[in-house]
C-alpha cells in the first residue's frame, strides 16, 4: 500500500524550518505560531515514521533523512512554483502583457506616456506589478521587467534604456519665497536632500560630490536630508521643502510642465555600470507583445530629450 505524502503546505512548513534551523524564525517567515510549527513537524515525521531534526533545549539539527527531505521538498516546491507560473501565463492568454518595475519608473516616466502605447496597440493590455524587490520570471506571473542594475542577469535579454543624469531641482514656490540662487553656494542656505545608494562600489550621486563638481570645495554635508528612495527626495522638491537632486529622466515631465525647475544646470552621470534596463527571458524574445512592448519603450526613450550640462 502506497505511503501518504505530507501535503504542499507541510512541505513549505518542513522547508523553512530545515532553512533556518529556528522554528521561531521559521514561524514569523510563514506566519504560524513555533508551536504550530513544531506540531506540523512532529505531525510530518508520524506520518512518514521518520525523525527529521534532533533536538535540543536551545538547538535544532537536521539527521541525515531530514536533509534528503528538506533538499527534495524544496526541489518539489520550486517545480511546484515554476508550473504554476507557467499556468498563469496560460490561463490568461496572449493578449495581456506584466510589466513589473519599481514606483519611481512607473508614475514618473511610463505611466505619462503609456496611453500611446494603448492607442498603438489596443489589442494588447498592459498590466503592471509595482514592486522594489527582482521578480523571477521562472516563478512569479510577469512577462517583462524594468529593472535598475548593471544589466547582467543569466537567461534574460537586457536593453539599456538611458544614462542616469543626476540634476538640482526644486519648486518654483522654493524660489519665490526663499533665498535666491545665483551660485552654488547659495544652496547654503536652503535644505537640501538626497538618497544614499550604493553597490559594488559604485556610489549614487550626493550633493557633496555635486558640489565638488560645481567648485565648492568646504562644503558640509552634515545639514542634508537623506531619504530612502528618490521618489520621497522628488517628493520633497516639489512639496517646497528642499532643493533634491533627482534623476532627469524621472523628473523630465514635472520640469517640462512647470512643476520642478532647475536653479542649475550641472548634471553628473551615474557611474555607466548602473543603469534602468528593459529585461525579459531569452526564451521569450519573439513573444510578440514583448516585442511590440519593446520597440515602443525604446523608441520613446530614443525621443530626443533636452539634456542638462555635465560636470
Amino acid at each position: 500500500m502506497a505511503r501518504l505524502l505530507p501535503g504542499t503546505r507541510a512541505l513549505r512548513t518542513l522547508e523553512a524550518a530545515a532553512r533556518h534551523l529556528n522554528f521561531t524564525r521559521a514561524a514569523d517567515e510563514l506566519g504560524l505560531t513555533p508551536a504550530a510549527v513544531s506540531h506540523q513537524i512532529k505531525e510530518i515525521e508520524d506520518q512518514l515514521g521518520i525523525v527529521l531534526f534532533t533536538r535540543t533545549s536551545r538547538t535544532i539539527r537536521l539527521t541525515e533523512a531530514g536533509a534528503v527531505l528538506f533538499e527534495a521538498s524544496t526541489e518539489a516546491l520550486d517545480l511546484l512554483g515554476r508550473a504554476v507560473s507557467r499556468a498563469h501565463k496560460l490561463a490568461r492568454g496572449t493578449a495581456l502583457l506584466k510589466v513589473t518595475l519599481d514606483a519611481q519608473f512607473a508614475t514618473k516616466w511610463l505611466m505619462r506616456r503609456v496611453d500611446d502605447f494603448r492607442k498603438q496597440r489596443p489589442g494588447i493590455e498592459l498590466r503592471f506589478d509595482i514592486a522594489s524587490e527582482l521578480r523571477d520570471f521562472d516563478l512569479d506571473d510577469v512577462d517583462v521587467g524594468i529593472r535598475f542594475g548593471a544589466g547582467k542577469y543569466p537567461g534574460l535579454r537586457t536593453h539599456r534604456l538611458f544614462d542616469n543624469i543626476i540634476i538640482p531641482v526644486c519648486s518654483p514656490s522654493l524660489l519665490a519665497s526663499g533665498p535666491p540662487l545665483r551660485e552654488p553656494r547659495d544652496l547654503f542656505h536652503h535644505t537640501l536632500a538626497h538618497i544614499e545608494w550604493a553597490r559594488q562600489g559604485v556610489t549614487w550621486p550626493n550633493w557633496r560630490m555635486w558640489m565638488a563638481a560645481a567648485g565648492v570645495d568646504d562644503f558640509d554635508d552634515s545639514r542634508t536630508i537623506v531619504f530612502g528612495t528618490s521618489t520621497d527626495a522628488v517628493q520633497a522638491a516639489l512639496d517646497g521643502n528642499a532643493v533634491a537632486l533627482a534623476d532627469f529622466a524621472m523628473v523630465a515631465s514635472d520640469l517640462s510642465e512647470g512643476r520642478l525647475i532647475r536653479p542649475f544646470e550641472l548634471g553628473i552621470k551615474v557611474p555607466p555600470d548602473f543603469a534602468y534596463f528593459l529585461v525579459y527571458p531569452i526564451a521569450s524574445a519573439n513573444d510578440p507583445r514583448i516585442v511590440a512592448f519593446r520597440d515602443w519603450l525604446l523608441n520613446e526613450v530614443h525621443n530626443p530629450q533636452p539634456e542638462p550640462t555635465l560636470g
